[in-house]
């Protein structure tokens, strides 16, 4: 997937999401228990995780990269230590 594109999903989720969270300041007082749930334990959480993607998401996907490349190399090196099974 280009990197445009995934800009641009996780845009849509961001705003998308946004979307209940301000009906949810602006709902009238008597509403807002139904609300509560849905927007602490999912809008919220989804759209502060698609914004830390969209600002640090550059950081995560080095380190991954880097993370994986080491086990990799590690694994391939441990397995080559191993004595064979008699």
């Amino acid at each position: 997937m280009k990197d445009a594109t995934q800009r641009s999903i996780f845009r849509w989720i961001h705003i998308v999401f946004a979307i209940p969270i301000l009906g949810y300041i602006y709902s009238p007082f008597e509403k807002l228990p139904d609300y509560a749930p849905a927007t602490r334990f999912v809008f919220l959480p989804v759209m502060v995780l698609s914004g830390l993607w969209m600002w640090k998401g550059h950081v995560v996907r080095r380190l991954t990269s880097k993370t994986a490349l080491i086990l990799v190399q590690n694994f391939s090196q441990k397995k080559r230590s191993i004595p064979p099974k008699i």
